[in-house]
């Protein structure tokens, strides 16, 4: 089998593999900040009428067509999001197998796309990063990370605690802007992208700044201000950057001015 075709296998497997991983994280990201169990009921149900949804309406993306996005049996609005976090999550472990292969440093980098695209779902429904997802993120990104990296673990564990204590900072200075829930993904999320980190947590103020800067505009500044804005989904997306493109802008930021002189 030649490259090309090996990875066009691999995405596509992920990619099929990412579907319902994506329906299963928007239970998660549903049930865990309104206290309930992930597993319990063993069937998704209609938020509106309590109604279960069938096996065929639960089919990932294809269900929320099908239903044209309203429940069946009240015809009451089923989120947009459903679809396209499970289409995000297919998406993105594709990228993930492209980028890494068959290979063990695939595994940390589809367990930290998975934990951003449930809190990022999470903090956008209910402004809340759930605990459980990231205690359970941390503690096999910290197994996953010492098999596929095992010789970086110095980088990866002081890029933890050096993202934990700077968001932490910035949470102290802008209470309004950051919550706790910010602060632990932050250290999360340095313990899986080790250096990359920086440019990550960059493109997540950048993003974080440019939408509220939008908000303004639309608003005024003065509502502007006003509005509360959760910041995890922007850091999920400064993942994302990271995981594709993180080290490669550290590498050129050393390589034109570390170096010089």
């Amino acid at each position: 089998m030649s490259s090309n075709s090996e990875t066009l296998v691999v995405a596509l497997a992920l990619f099929l593999f990412g579907l319902p991983l994506g329906s299963f994280f928007n239970v998660v990201a549903y049930r865990l900040p309104r206290g309930q169990k992930p597993w319990s009921p063993s069937r998704s149900h209609c938020p509106s009428c309590d109604a279960q949804i069938s096996a065929r309406d639960n089919l990932p993306v294809v269900g929320w067509l099908l239903l044209r996005g309203k429940c069946r049996n009240c015809g009451a609005t089923i989120s947009w999001r459903y679809p396209a976090f499970e289409f995000i999550t297919a998406a993105l472990f594709a990228a993930c197998g492209v980028k890494f292969g068959w290979h063990l440093t695939l595994i940390p980098a589809l367990l930290l796309v998975s934990t951003l695209v449930i809190v990022a779902n999470s903090d956008l429904d209910m402004r809340i990063v759930p605990n459980q997802v990231l205690f359970i993120s941390l503690l096999a990104g910290v197994v996953a990370m010492a098999l596929a990296y095992p010789d970086d673990w110095l980088t990866w564990t002081l890029s933890a605690v050096i993202a934990f204590v700077v968001m932490l900072l910035v949470a102290l200075a802008y209470p309004r802007g950051m919550g706790m829930g910010d602060v632990k993904l932050a250290g999360v999320m340095g313990l899986y992208l080790g250096r990359a980190i920086a440019p990550s947590m960059l493109m997540a103020f950048f993003l974080g700044t440019v939408v509220g800067l939008g908000v303004m505009a639309l608003r005024g500044v003065k509502a502007g201000r006003k509005t509360a804005l959760p910041f995890a989904p922007f850091m999920s997306l400064g993942g994302v950057f990271g995981i594709f493109w993180g080290e490669d802008v550290v590498q050129w930021y050393l390589d034109t001015f570390a170096n010089k002189g």
